[in-house]
């Protein structure tokens, strides 16, 4: 046989392209499945698990911002309160950038009502209010170092003690009851999604076996071709299809008997 009719191509039969079309739709079905999991995992990932991760180190963050006011209080001279102030700037900007940083990723509302955006802006809010406050303090304590007697230095400390005691800790308070709040949010979210995903593959699951076992029988009967009658044996004494009878086997080869 030679290499041309090898690979020559003949073109499929209805049965075939059937069985080629259900294959095809399955299996882009179960692809579009497993994409939109891939996605919700890579979501889950990126934007909850690193997520919290991150309001959890903001609660840290304005611990941390919390301390060094308290520090700043204890400030024996000007070089030394402006020595622990210093840092302030950069640790607000680093609690902003990660709260800029979550709420810029897709913020959701769960099946139960609760909204990443609500919580996500009341945690903004209660961190504006308590860096009102903290600033004040500060302000209070500058004022301080510049203050022309003791007795009007000790009262600026006094109410910048107060005003950190008074104002300062509730509105820490208040920043960690909305990252609580968030945070919670976070994770009916997310299990949401693990619920959903869930689903997904349950249920394109039942459409891969299903549609296996659906193609699979219908290869069977459709592949079923009808077998041809068998063909009538010649018995002696029956002519061909010319009208001469059907020699015995050796006859007109013997001469003795062609002489009978």
């Amino acid at each position: 046989m030679s290499l041309a009719s090898r690979l020559r191509f003949t073109f499929p039969g209805t049965n075939q392209l059937i069985i080629s079309i259900l294959i095809a739709g399955l299996g882009w079905v179960s692809g579009q499945a497993l994409s939109h999991i891939d996605q919700d995992l890579r979501i889950m990932y990126t934007e909850y698990t690193l997520g919290a991760a991150d309001l959890a180190h903001i609660s840290a963050d304005v611990i941390r911002y919390r301390n060094t006011i308290i520090r700043s209080l204890e400030a024996e001279n000007q070089n030394t309160f402006e020595r622990i102030t210093e840092s302030l700037p950069a640790q607000r900007a680093r609690i902003q950038h990660a709260v800029d940083r979550y709420a810029a990723a897709g913020l959701r509302v769960s099946r139960s009502g609760r909204s990443e955006e609500k919580d996500i802006q009341a945690v903004r809010e209660s961190l504006d209010q308590y860096f009102h406050v903290a600033s004040k303090t500060v302000d209070l304590l500058s004022q301080e170092w510049r203050a022309g007697s003791v007795a009007e230095a000790a009262e600026l400390r006094r109410k910048a003690e107060i005003h950190a005691a008074d104002n300062g800790g509730p509105k820490v308070m208040q920043v960690s009851l909305a990252l609580d709040r968030l945070l919670e949010t976070v994770a009916d979210v997310a299990k949401d999604m693990r619920e959903a995903g869930t689903k997904t593959i349950v249920s394109t699951s039942y459409w891969i076996v299903g549609g296996s076992f659906f193609i699979a029988l219908l290869n069977l009967f459709l592949s079923r071709t009808p077998t041809a009658p068998p063909l009538p044996s010649a018995r002696p004494g029956e002519t061909t299809h010319s009208g001469a009878p059907l020699g015995l086997p050796g006859e007109g080869s013997n001469p003795a008997l062609r002489a009978d």
